[in-house]
């Protein structure tokens, strides 16, 4: 029997393989949830140039600067500033303008005062309440200056950055694209959900849950209908998916069974290696690559629990390296444990937990099948290989599993 690779190792040789998709320029609003592949500097300040913070009336504030209730002040209203429609530019002492928020101040003007201080005359205007000079103006460049770095590289750009960057003017970013991850499930036995099942047939869970693990993880999946147990049909219907793969990812036919079909047919290839990785669940793995492009294809284990745990350890930070982002590993924290545990020595244990305030709570059983117990639990406990027991209250290794990092 052939010696066990470490979960380390495996990985390693993974990463060591994948390389970051190119960059170019993308639309503004097609960026959101990539990394930015540059600094970008603002071309312009922000605000752009002094405006009002309020809807008033522009006045120097040497003229109301004795207004009251007791003794108001009365200004011949000389015109109407609206955002946008800036046609008047300067203003004569011992006069109003009326603005709007967001207008451009007229030169001349020292502050706005509020519409509630006043009596919102139209051709004149009653004064009540004298404003600060400066008050209630928005100058040109206190938010942003011309040259200022608004995104750095390496962000993952969000609502708030593409905010930002669409206000100093820019139309794209240069940035990686969402690796497009084609996701494939074998097996007879497979069903679509919402089809009727036979005596022998369950509905194919892995492909739709790899297919939302790679949303989740800033990927475009490729949920292909499961493929029978047959090597020619699987060779068939993976090479009708390579065009549209940065990745392919597949879950089932990789143990050691007379119908493992994606060991069967891509170890003819000697470009995909199959064999074990010391961890519970998902021992059988295999990755390497196929076509003209030498598209990376990751051979998962069937059983549910195998593939999930065997994708986050594996595949997500391949697909975090295929767009730039970093760290491609999620890391791991440090929870006490409600609950003693054993390990097989060896073996590297992810055991389904819930996580709670530093607290982790093991979840389930330790069978690979149970997904019930899977979509209970938000972290893996991870025990490494030379760990065979914890008791309660020791530290452990956690990993989230919903952590946008």
């Amino acid at each position: 029997m052939s010696e066990l690779v470490s979960v380390s190792d495996h990985l390693a040789r993974i990463l060591d393989a994948i390389e970051p998709l190119p960059v170019y320029e993308q639309a503004l609003i097609e960026t959101l949830g990539l990394t930015a592949a540059e600094d970008v500097a603002a071309p312009m300040p922000l605000p752009a140039f002094d405006n009002s913070a309020m809807d008033g009336y522009a006045v120097d504030a040497q003229d109301v600067a004795t207004a009251s209730e007791d003794q108001p002040i009365h200004l011949p209203v000389v015109g109407e500033i609206g955002a946008g429609q800036a046609r008047l530019l300067a203003m004569s002492p011992g006069t109003a303008v009326k603005i709007m928020t967001g207008a451009p101040v007229p030169q001349g003007c020292t502050a706005v005062v509020p519409y509630e201080w006043t009596d919102r005359g139209v051709a004149q205007v009653r004064i009540t309440q004298a404003p600060k000079p400066g008050q209630h103006i928005r100058r040109a460049g206190e938010d942003v200056q011309t040259g200022d770095l608004v995104v750095s590289e390496g962000t993952v750009i969000g609502p708030r950055h593409l905010g930002l960057l669409a206000a100093v003017g820019k139309a794209g970013v240069m940035s990686r694209p969402r690796p497009r991850v084609v996701v494939m499930s074998t097996g007879s036995e497979l069903r679509d959900p919402g089809v009727a099942l036979g005596h022998d047939s369950v509905y194919d869970a892995n492909s739709f849950m790899l297919a939302a693990a790679v949303k989740a993880a800033g990927g475009i999946a490729y949920r292909v209908a499961s493929v029978p147990d047959d090597a020619h049909s699987f060779v068939e219907a993976l090479g009708d998916q390579l065009v549209r793969a940065d990745i392919v990812v597949t879950s089932g036919g990789v143990s050691a069974g007379d119908y493992d079909v994606v060991k069967e047919a891509l170890s003819k290839l000697g470009t995909v290696w199959f064999g074990g990785v010391a961890m519970q669940p998902g021992k059988p793995q295999g990755f390497g690559v196929v076509g003209d492009d030498e598209t990376p294809i990751f051979t998962l284990p069937g059983n549910p629990v195998s593939a999930y745990v065997s994708f986050m350890t594996f595949v997500l930070p391949a697909i975090r390296k295929l767009a730039g982002r970093r760290p491609f590993i999620r890391p791991a924290r440090t929870a006490r444990i409600t609950h003693g545990l054993t390990s097989i020595e060896g073996k590297t244990q992810f055991v389904r937990a819930s996580y709670d305030a530093s607290v982790a709570t093991p979840v389930g059983g330790h069978g690979s099948h149970l997904i019930g117990d899977l979509a209970e639990s938000n972290a893996f406990i991870v025990l490494p290989r030379e760990v065979t027991r914890v008791a309660p209250g020791d530290s452990v290794h956690v990993v989230l599993l919903d952590e946008d990092v």
